[in-house]
């Protein structure tokens, strides 16, 4: 069974900083492209950051403040964030993609933590 549980979230002040973490369960943690996606209340699920064979991808709201990781040896994930907005509030979900030689996608979700940065 798949499991990608999330934690590390909570309330902070802007400016400030968080870690996200993300304990991956039931899949081959290295064939898999790991991601960190947020949805705003009201909005539509975007992509964060994503990390895949050491190649890291940002989304351009969160360059230069956030950073993701992996750490193989015990399957996590994390999710380094600096300098957080009000604006970066938001559930914030752990992804994890496997796409297979017949073009076969798979994709799993963690249960999401919240984030919440008051002005």
């Amino acid at each position: 069974q798949v499991q990608l549980v999330e934690s590390g979230g909570g309330l902070v002040q802007a400016g400030g900083s968080l870690t996200l973490s993300c304990a991956a369960s039931g899949i081959r943690f290295s064939d898999n492209a790991m991601g960190w996606y947020r949805q705003a209340p009201g909005k539509q699920r975007e992509l964060v950051a994503t990390i895949s064979g050491g190649v890291t991808d940002y989304a351009d709201s969160v360059k230069g403040r956030f950073t993701i990781s992996r750490d193989y040896a015990k399957n996590m994930v994390y999710l380094q964030m600096n300098v957080l907005k009000p604006e970066d509030t938001a559930v914030y979900y752990c992804n994890a993609k496997r796409l297979l030689s017949d073009f076969t996608l798979y994709t799993y979700w963690g249960q999401g933590t919240q984030v919440t940065v008051s002005s």
